[in-house]
Formats: C-alpha cells, sequence, structure tokens
C-alpha cells in the first residue's frame, strides 16, 4: 500500500479510532475483539451509507410529495376544524351554566315567596304597620252588626263591586286587634286617599266592632296630630260610631280646615240611606266648627240594584256648605236604575231651597232644575224644605 491509499485509507478510518477512544479499548484488545469475536467495525459504515442511501431515494421517490403535502393539508384542516368548535363548546357551556344558574334562582325564588306565605299564614306574630287586608278570596260574609241585614243577592253598585256586607278574616276573640292596632293600620290608607282600601278595611269584622264599641256614646277613636293640651290638632284619623271615619285637619280637638267624612251602611237599610239604595256616604272639603263649611263634594254610593223601572236616586252634590248645610248654588246628579247620570242645578240658603217655580197645590216644591231641560224639575215635599244638607252630621238630626 503505497503512501497515499494509507493516508485515504485513515481518513475513511478515523471514526474507529474515535469509536476505540470512546469505548477506551486499547489497540491489542481491540484486534483481538474484531479477530475472535467478529465485531464488524467495517461494516458499520457500510450499513450507514445504506440507509443513507435507502432513506434519500425514498423522499426522491415522485409520488412521495404528494404524499407528504396531503398529510401536511390534513393536519391543517383538523387545526383549523378544533380552533372553529373550542369557542362553540366555551359558548354551550356558558349557555348551559347560564341555564343552570337561571333555573336556580327562578328555583329559589319560587321556595321564598313559598315560605313567605307559609311564614304569613303562621299566625306567632301581628305587626303593627301597615298591612294589605284586601284579600277577597280568603273574606266570607258573615251575619252583621246591625237588627236587620242586607239580602242574600250582592248588591250592585254604580262604584264598583262593592257590597255592604261585613267579613271576618280574623278571630273574633284575638285581642292583638286592639284600637292601637287598627288605628294603625288604617291611618296611611286614609292619608293616601286610597279608596278601595279604606272600603275593604271598614268593612272588615274588627273594623265594624270597634265603631260598635262607640255606640250612643258621643267618642271616638283618633290617631296623629295633638296640641300641648293633647286634642287633636293637625292632621288625624278618627273613627265613630255609626261606621264612619274622618281624616284630615283639626284645630284644638275639632274638625277643621280641610278633611273627609265616610260613613258606610253595613247592613243597615232605613230612611238614612234610602232603605238600602245607598250603601255609602262620605262628603270631601272644608271643615269649620266639626261639620262642612265652605267649598265641598257630597257622594253617595248607590246601589242600581235597588232601583226601580224609571226611578233616579241622588248620587252627588257639590257647591258651598254653611254648619252641615246647603247654603248657595249647588250642582246635583242622579244616576237611574240603568246607570244613566243626569245633571241638575238648585239654590239654597242655610238649607232652604229656592224653588223653581210656584208650590203645587199638594205642596210639591220643585228644588233641583234640569241643566239641558229646564222644563223638568225634582219635586220634594214642602215640609222637606228645611235643613237640607249633610243631616248625618248635624247633630239635631237622628244618625
Amino acid at each position: 500500500m503505497n503512501l497515499m491509499e494509507r493516508n485515504h485509507h485513515t481518513k475513511e478510518n478515523d471514526w474507529r479510532e474515535d469509536l476505540k477512544s470512546d469505548l477506551g479499548i486499547e489497540q491489542t484488545k481491540y484486534e483481538e475483539l474484531e479477530e475472535e469475536d467478529g465485531f464488524p467495525i467495517e461494516d458499520l459504515d457500510q450499513e450507514k451509507e445504506e440507509d443513507e442511501e435507502s432513506v434519500q431515494g425514498f423522499l426522491h421517490k415522485p409520488y412521495m410529495t404528494t404524499v407528504l403535502l396531503g398529510v401536511i393539508l390534513a393536519l391543517l384542516i383538523c387545526i383549523i376544524i378544533l380552533l372553529l368548535f373550542m369557542p362553540n363548546r366555551r359558548q354551550s357551556a356558558q349557555t348551559g351554566g347560564n341555564d343552570n344558574l337561571q333555573q336556580s334562582i327562578t328555583q329559589y325564588a319560587q321556595e321564598q315567596k313559598q315560605n313567605d306565605y307559609v311564614a304569613g299564614l303562621s299566625g306567632e306574630t301581628v305587626a303593627i304597620d301597615p298591612v294589605d287586608t284586601s284579600e277577597p278570596k280568603e273574606e266570607t260574609p258573615q251575619h252583621t252588626v246591625e237588627e236587620e241585614t242586607e239580602p242574600e243577592t250582592a248588591p250592585v253598585s254604580v262604584d264598583g263591586d262593592k257590597t255592604a256586607v261585613v267579613v271576618d278574616v280574623e278571630d273574633e276573640n284575638d285581642i292583638s286587634y286592639s284600637k292601637e292596632f287598627i288605628l294603625n293600620e288604617a291611618l296611611p290608607y286614609f292619608a293616601d286617599n286610597n279608596q278601595d282600601a279604606i272600603w275593604d278595611l271598614a268593612h272588615l269584622k274588627r273594623y265594624v266592632k270597634l265603631s260598635e264599641e262607640l255606640k250612643n256614646t258621643d267618642q271616638y277613636y283618633y290617631k296623629g296630630d295633638v296640641n300641648s293640651d293633647g286634642r287633636p290638632d293637625g292632621q288625624g284619623l278618627a273613627i265613630y260610631e255609626n261606621n264612619s271615619y274622618y281624616y284630615g285637619e283639626w284645630v284644638d280637638g275639632v274638625r277643621s280646615g280641610t278633611g273627609t267624612w265616610y260613613r258606610f251602611y253595613i247592613g243597615k237599610i232605613n230612611k238614612s240611606n234610602a232603605m238600602g239604595k245607598y250603601i255609602a256616604h262620605s262628603y270631601a272639603g272644608s271643615w269649620a266648627n266639626d261639620l262642612p263649611d265652605g267649598q265641598g263634594a257630597e257622594h253617595f254610593d248607590v246601589d242600581i240594584s235597588k232601583l226601580k223601572a224609571h226611578e233616579r236616586i241622588l248620587q252627588n252634590v257639590v257647591g258651598n256648605f254653611s254648619g252641615g248645610l246647603y247654603d248657595g248654588e249647588l250642582y246635583m246628579n242622579t244616576v237611574d236604575y240603568t246607570g244613566n247620570v243626569e245633571e241638575w242645578s238648585g239654590v239654597t240658603e242655610k238649607g232652604v231651597f229656592t224653588l223653581w217655580r210656584d208650590m203645587s197645590a199638594i205642596g210639591e216644591c220643585a228644588v233641583w232644575r234640569k241643566n239641558d231641560d229646564h222644563s223638568l224639575c225634582i219635586d220634594i215635599d214642602k215640609s222637606e224644605n228645611k235643613n237640607q244638607g249633610l243631616r248625618e252630621l248635624l247633630k239635631t238630626d237622628e244618625k
């Protein structure tokens, strides 16, 4: 072997020397391993070269480029699909969570409502704060405190579905319904002029009983402002006998200023409420010395089901009052059995009407004249043409 061949051989086999150095095998032992055990060091080069040629040949085949591109394209498609579906899944999860939360809140609210309803029926505590007592479904008609009672057929009012009967929603022996409780309960509704609530409260058994306690006493229960002597002075509510109430201004113990008076005809049929045709009576306006005085309006709740055919009855009177009497020009309207309303005018002086025409031979006085047809008048007997006004509030008349 010449020098050039030897050098070439040395370069090709440098890796063998490195292998020997890495294995820490001496030259002699390496040769022994090569001879005795057939350790084919030269064959490693050959196998490595063959593997490299095989891979390169595989990669250089024409169809492999297409395959690789297909694989890459498939991977890209998978990645895009994952990116598209991930937000939807997240949104679905959030929506599901929100639905579950909403369902939980709704269920909780229903449970709380049920718990509050049950707690309200427990009767263990009675609050003095104002409560809503207008629950007609739980109220059952009972006997009234008056000797005479309403017919069993429910009356129909021109002011709505009002019925002049007592309802019993409490134990009549329940001492918690004291006059203090009732006054505190009623005061906010009178202050707000809540007519429907006032009607409902007045027809509760506890209110009828409280008013009955004052029968023939000339006293009243009061809640409101007082002066240094303890007399009503300012704004306040009073409960009287005969299911009567007053809310408004007071001066030194008497009604004076602006206020509203109510009376409810609960189960009472007599002349004072036109034989049951009226179911309530009220006055709102100016007061002085405990009586209507100044501009005001009188109102009747009418049960038109008790009116006869072609019959009309007084419903509202608006004008001036003096000491509880009509005094000055007045405007009045009537309602008939069909609910038709007609307007009338009158002129009075201290409770006495000025006649629109001469008195008839039988003593009929034309006291009201129809506004749109002056030929029509409403007559009263001459014996009645005195002390015309809110007679129920006049101390000289029977209440």
